[in-house]
């Protein structure tokens, strides 16, 4: 009289479906992690050695095409020492990061330099790393 059991527990462990898991989290983010950047324009930064950890206050961005904007919201050439006094109004320790493509001609950014020297504001340009 036979009386073991026929239904058996197989102790193993198949890690295929955890891989899996793991594989299509993986193809998620990658896929949309360029979509989460915040504020993002598509600036082709100068290269640079230097870091710096200064606290971002307002971001001033100059395309190729001479385009001016204060975080992502286009501003005019006139308009924007005006801007720039308005939302650094308040600040204890107004700071300004300047973002010009390295097609953009020196002129402009040394216009954006100026205003920020007239009223006192840091300026920190920013760089590829």
């Amino acid at each position: 009289m036979n009386l073991r059991g026929r239904n058996k527990v197989s102790p193993e462990f198949s890690m295929s479906s955890m891989t899996d898991i793991v594989f299509l989290l993986l193809i998620f983010f990658m896929l949309t992690s360029p979509v989460i950047t915040p504020e993002a324009l598509d600036l082709i930064l100068p290269k640079a050695k230097g870091k710096t950890s200064n606290v971002q206050s307002l971001a001033v961005s100059i395309n190729k095409d001479l385009e001016i904007f204060i975080n992502s919201d286009q501003v005019s050439s006139d308009q924007l020492e005006l801007e720039l006094q308005k939302r650094l109004s308040g600040e204890e320790d107004p700071t300004i990061i300047l973002r010009a493509e390295e097609s953009v001609p020196i002129q402009n950014a040394v216009s954006v330099m100026d205003i920020a020297k007239r009223n006192k504001y840091k300026v920190v340009l920013a760089v590829k790393p």
